[in-house]
């Protein structure tokens, strides 16, 4: 056997806390890697419900890579939050309409900043805030309660709001490796068979998979 089903939604049975939630998104902007898990005791299912401001005319994609690690409550911000900057007031005088609609923001006037990227095998504390169009690096971990504003290195700790690097995990090259061999993308049951090694801080073990 290699691994739970990566097409359940509950992997682990009679424990509907954690749930694979690629097979829960409806979204087509929000594109969940393989295995990657959502634990919330209240509703694991519904995790599209921690994406906000995510307006479908906007176009913004979060994007999640596989063997992430997702605790509750933890939110993304997306652009659609954003008021225009340009003008004295930044109240969105058009969205009520009756005549206020004259003032809708012209193409280009919203700040906008892109797609929010999670890489592989992050992990995202409790709580954590992620804002819009940052960029998390393979096997970074997000302390509870971060306020995410700006890029992420890979395998680095960062917390605090807005959020710190806090330290790096490991050696510069043993992180150049690590994003070289891509474990997280090998066939299943490679995968099986390396835990040993992908659980451990043997770069050696793991190149020799």
């Amino acid at each position: 056997m290699y691994g739970p089903d990566p097409t359940i939604i509950h992997p682990l049975q009679g424990f509907p806390q954690v749930c694979f939630i690629k097979n829960t998104v409806s979204n087509p902007n929000i594109i969940i890697g393989d295995y990657t898990y959502y634990d919330d005791p209240e509703d694991s299912q519904n995790f599209e419900r921690n994406v906000l401001y995510h307006y479908p005319f906007i176009g913004d994609k979060l994007i999640i890579g596989k063997f992430c690690a997702i605790a509750t409550g933890v939110q993304f911000i997306m652009n659609g939050a954003n008021h225009k900057l340009s003008g004295f007031s930044t109240f969105p005088f058009f969205v009520f309409g009756n005549g206020w609609e004259d003032s809708a923001p012209q193409p280009g006037e919203l700040p906008y900043k892109g797609d929010t990227v999670v890489g592989n095998d992050v992990w995202i504390g409790y709580q954590a805030l992620i804002m819009p169009s940052v960029k998390i690096g393979n096997g970074a971990i997000i302390s509870s309660r971060a306020v995410v504003t700006s890029d992420v290195p890979p395998y680095s700790i960062v917390g605090g709001n807005p959020a710190k690097v806090l330290k790096q995990r490991f050696t510069d090259e043993t992180i150049l490796a690590l994003e070289k061999l891509a474990w997280w993308d090998w066939p299943i049951e490679k995968i099986t068979r390396s835990l040993h090694a992908i659980t451990s801080a043997n770069i050696d073990a793991l190149s020799a998979e």
